[in-house]
């Protein structure tokens, strides 16, 4: 596991920002963008190499101040022949935080603009891939918080051009090393170059070695000479860019809303079917939710990939101003005096900053919800709640003009063609044909012929309406423990929620809205003792829930025999059929990062997410597992 340090803004005595940690400046004395310019814009034959193309990919070792980044962006808005979108992936070990990085950007007034704009989206300083929209989401920045030396593997891209912008090899050598270098050719596409201002002879050799052709040419400023290089490889493309953009999405929930949006954002024609008369009326019809990350002492992947989740969809509001939710802050008080020993350890092995995990006790947590709390525990202070139905007619609204919505449209079956899938109603009658099918129906995904085998199945859960002006009232704050409350909205406060598995019934139950009050008087005793749970209304709902509890995201496998050592990646897939599934209680927190990674497969562009991760939701996965437990030994007697 790893804790950030985020970096310390020094200068060296001329001026020159300058690290104390690696005892070397971030940029020549002679001029930073003047620099960035010369050797690694020019170096990898920019902006020429870029234009005319669907996209183009960069690579940068060392993010720092972002001055490379901000030349390259600013290179690509001048050019009038750029790419459709431009990517930039950046590794940065120590991070600077928000403030240290607007200081140290007033340097270059030249960048002002597009400063301000990387500013007021800088991430929360947390380990993993952060992935930032910018200039209308045509210029995508993924920055990779961690050591660049071993997070290289996790990251899936095809590279065009690298800006090899380390510290110095002396220095900083593990980014300099054979092994690192070896780790470029896996994500070098078919022509990519590189630049660098060092011509160390043991770094031409591992690039050498990596299968790059280099050479020596005028450096820049004080440095004689500094090196360019190009991948000598081919290899098949195995990310290639679509050429026909249509998509169906089957399910207007919160997952195919999301997925419709961000497929629309990159210039996707999208056509959403939904059997029902308007937008999140299953699973993602509750009047609120909660979104906040779920930690764990060894940072494990369900909570990587919460993190990750809770902050893209926080991203994601940002961007809908038609959304309702409040970041109003979660207190997760502990079950017992053991869960809080272990929610504070978490707090203390985790390293996370302030402004998204603290650790309280319970005076604090009183005071916090204006509540008697007799245990302390998790305070996430961007947490809150959202309403899920708003966030997902704001998200089919945003490109009318790329997304049409078509309701009372009950897809009955899905039918292959030689260039995509028909969408087929009760009657056999065409309702929509795309190269592309999303399904995103939830607990409906089952009844599909293609998605029958998957093993997602149905919870059952009830929420609890509670009238305002029956309850006391308590400060902002969204509550957890053995379940939620949640504070006013629209005259209402909500609890809940219940969890039953193999049970069909829609109906509301007196029984689940006492439980609800049971829960609700352990996480706030004395809260609603008079209240009869026979005079509550609420609301059921059906999660689509996966055995691992992880979702299910991807390019949906072909039906056809497994072989117990067969690999993930080697799977046969079904073309052109995918699905966003299998999200459970957690539709709001991964909803919008699980839209940016799908597209990201199918543009094949970088990954929003590691390797790991996106094999650990992929639902191929469950053939493997079916496939291994057929093989499993067994104890003979």
């Amino acid at each position: 596991m790893e804790i950030l340090q985020p970096a310390r803004l020094e200068f060296a005595t001329i001026g020159t920002p300058y690290s104390a940690t690696y005892d070397d400046v971030y940029h020549s004395a002679y001029g930073g963008p003047e620099q960035a310019r010369y050797v690694f814009l020019a170096g990898n034959e920019l902006p020429q190499r870029w234009q005319d193309k669907d996209r183009f990919v960069v690579l940068e070792t060392g993010f720092g101040l972002g001055l490379n980044f901000l030349v390259t962006w600013q290179a690509w808005r001048a050019d009038p022949q750029r790419c459709r979108r431009l990517h930039f992936v950046s590794f940065e070990k120590h991070p600077f935080t928000a403030a240290d990085l607007a200081t140290a950007q007033q340097a270059w007034p030249e960048f002002a603009e597009l400063a301000a704009e990387l500013q007021k989206l800088w991430p929360v300083l947390t380990p993993g891939i952060h992935r930032l929209h910018l200039d209308g989401g045509q210029v995508i920045l993924t920055l990779i918080f961690g050591d660049a030396a071993t997070r290289l593997r996790t990251l899936d891209a095809a590279v065009d051009a690298f800006f090899l912008d380390g510290f110095s090899p002396a220095k900083n050598p593990e980014i300099w090393s054979p092994y690192f270098c070896k780790g470029l050719t896996r994500l070098a596409a078919t022509d990519a170059t590189l630049a660098t201002w060092t011509v160390a002879g043991h770094i031409r050799e591992a690039l050498t070695s990596a299968e790059f052709d280099v050479k020596k040419k005028r450096g820049f400023g004080g440095k004689r000479q500094m090196l360019v290089g190009h991948f000598r490889s081919r290899r098949p493309d195995r990310h290639r860019a679509p050429t026909d953009r249509r998509a169906i999405v089957i399910g207007a929930g919160i997952a195919g809303s999301t997925t419709a949006h961000r497929l629309a954002a990159a210039g996707w024609q999208v056509t959403v079917l939904e059997q029902a008369s308007a937008p999140a009326t299953g699973a993602s019809s509750n009047i609120a939710g909660i979104f906040r990350p779920l930690p764990s002492a060894d940072d494990n992947r369900l909570s990587r990939l919460t993190r990750a989740g809770f902050l893209a969809t926080r991203a994601l509001l940002a961007e809908l101003p038609e959304a309702r939710w409040a970041d109003c802050g979660i207190l997760h008080l502990g079950r017992d005096a053991e869960h809080e020993a272990q929610q504070r350890r978490a707090v203390e092995k985790l390293g996370w900053p302030s402004e998204l995990l603290q650790f309280v006790e319970p005076d604090e947590a009183s005071q916090k919800l204006g509540w008697p709390a007799y245990a302390g525990g998790w305070w996430f202070p961007s947490g809150g709640w959202v309403q899920p139905p708003s966030v997902c007619r704001a998200a089919l609204a945003a490109f009318p003009e790329r997304i049409t919505v078509r309701f009372d449209a009950a897809v009955d079956r899905l039918e292959k063609t030689k260039t995509g899938w028909r969408a087929l109603d009760a009657y056999g009658s065409e309702m929509a044909e795309a190269p592309i099918v999303v399904m995103a129906s939830g607990v409906a995904a089952l009844s599909f012929e293609q998605f029958a085998w998957l093993p997602q199945y149905a919870a059952r859960g009830q929420v609890s309406h509670l009238p305002a002006t029956n309850t006391p009232a308590i400060n902002v704050a969204v509550v957890c423990k053995l379940g939620y409350a949640i504070p006013e909205v629209d005259g209402i406060r909500l609890t809940g929620a219940t969890h039953q598995e193999n049970d069909n019934d829609s109906n509301e139950r007196g029984a689940d809205h006492s439980e609800n009050l049971a829960n609700l008087n352990q996480i706030l005793p004395g809260f609603a003792p008079e209240l009869d749970p026979s005079t509550l209304t609420g609301r059921v709902g059906f999660r689509p829930m996966s055995p691992d509890r992880m979702p299910i995201v991807g390019q949906v496998p072909a039906l056809s025999a497994v072989s117990s050592n067969a690999r993930l990646h080697a799977l046969p897939r079904q073309p052109g059929l995918w699905c966003v599934q299998g999200f459970g209680a957690r539709g709001i927190v991964w909803s919008a990062l699980m839209a940016d990674l799908l597209l990201s497969q199918l543009e094949g562009e970088p990954l929003p997410l590691e390797n790991d991760l996106v094999d650990a939701i992929d639902p191929g996965r469950f053939m493997l597992k079916s496939a291994q437990q057929l093989v499993a030994p067994t104890n003979e007697t």
